[in-house]
């Protein structure tokens, strides 16, 4: 733990950002590890490319001015009677619904942009050459994630909205962060984690069908980054000290509570209440009444909340003990989770997508090999 980087694997064996010549040692170029081979051989099968309409039609129409997005029990803003009552008519309302859309694609497009640099960093740092490798491959992905959301939102809404100041805070610390498990756990798993929920979430309720389907395509990656971050915990946490497992643990409630504020904090959303009139200081009490009324006992529901999706990741991952346990608790209901078992509710949505590319991608190469061979002859 000298260098902080709780490395109790050697696959997971770190450098400086800026230690090129540890890079060049003759001896690592033959200990390639094989625990990624599985995870980098399968990006050929779930490949997209989000400039071509084969696997995505950005031209796909959807009513924006008359159509809600998602229903309106989905956005909190308008259970506040003050809220709903001046969002009364229906065209404003659902302007209002979308525009609150608008927000959270922007936001996983500012977190697409953070784990395209972060998987970028872990290029630069980690000396196993399976693991770099796929941490390339992730790059290459999440930079498609990139171009497929900024796309999204400009055929939609023309341009996205500022990064909020508590999810940037929190990237910009992953990021930077000089510790490996930081990074991994802060992105592959508590960030991939979270959006893993609100794709399965999205692709669920989201009445725009382009919506689903980039929500689907994206997780066929997604799905592959989360195992990245269940292969580090498997190797990892069972071998920590108990000191090193409280370290690890705070840093995994630290990000949740982060990402947490991003997701519900009301003061978040301020731009978009005073875009349609509202005054921002009255929605945030009609959200603190709403917090005094609130069943302490009632729990986060829905097996692709975002949230819970989050919560279950670490669950699986053994990073939450009776310990840290009780913060969770206050959001779900956890002996539920654990009775639930390994799976996740993006899964199936992510095996139903690759499918799908596996369709495409097979029918191209067989017409490429067509004509390479008439080619020939």
């Amino acid at each position: 733990m000298a260098d902080g980087n709780i490395t109790k694997d050697m696959v997971y064996e770190a450098v400086a950002p800026d230690d090129f010549e540890s890079m060049l040692e003759l001896d690592r170029y033959g200990a390639r590890s094989t625990c990624f081979d599985k995870i980098i051989s399968a990006t050929h099968d779930h490949f997209w490319d989000p400039l071509d309409p084969k696997y995505i039609d950005f031209d796909t129409p959807f009513d924006l001015e008359n159509v809600a997005m998602v229903p309106d029990h989905h956005v909190m803003a308008l259970r506040i009677p003050y809220v709903s009552e001046a969002l009364s008519d229906p065209k404003q309302r659902v302007a209002f619904i979308n525009h609150m859309q608008l927000w959270g694609f922007s936001s996983i497009l500012h977190g697409e942009q953070g784990a395209l640099n972060l998987s970028a960093s872990l290029c630069h740092v980690l000396k196993d050459q399976g693991a770099q490798e796929y941490a390339a491959n992730q790059t290459r992905e999440e930079a498609r994630h990139v171009t497929a959301f900024a796309k999204y939102i400009k055929v939609r809404w023309g341009r996205p909205t500022e990064c909020g100041v508590v999810l940037k805070a929190l990237l910009v610390e992953i990021i930077a962060s000089p510790e490996v498990y930081k990074k991994i756990i802060g992105m592959q798993m508590i960030v991939e984690g979270l959006a893993m929920g609100a794709f399965a979430n999205g692709f669920r309720y989201n009445a725009d069908p382009l919506a689903k389907k980039l929500f689907q395509l994206v997780m066929t990656d997604e799905a592959f980054h989360h195992k990245f971050g269940k292969i580090w915990a498997d190797r990892t946490v069972p071998q920590m000290t108990e000191a090193e497992r409280c370290v690890v643990e705070d840093w995994a409630a630290h990000c949740c509570q982060a990402l947490l504020i991003n997701q519900g904090g009301p003061q978040q959303h301020a731009p978009v209440y005073e875009a349609f009139g509202l005054d921002p200081e009255r929605v945030l009490d009609g959200f603190e009444e709403m917090r005094r009324n609130r069943d302490p006992n009632r729990k986060m529901r829905g097996e692709t909340n975002a949230f819970r999706v989050l919560v279950k990741t670490l669950l699986n991952a053994h990073l939450i003990t009776e310990r840290t346990r009780g913060f969770y608790a206050g959001f779900v209901d956890m002996d539920e989770l654990a009775a639930q078992g390994l799976s996740m509710p993006g899964d199936a949505i992510a095996d139903e997508g690759i499918r799908f590319l596996q369709g495409i991608n097979f029918k191209q190469r067989a017409e490429e090999g067509a004509r390479r061979l008439t080619a020939a002859e």
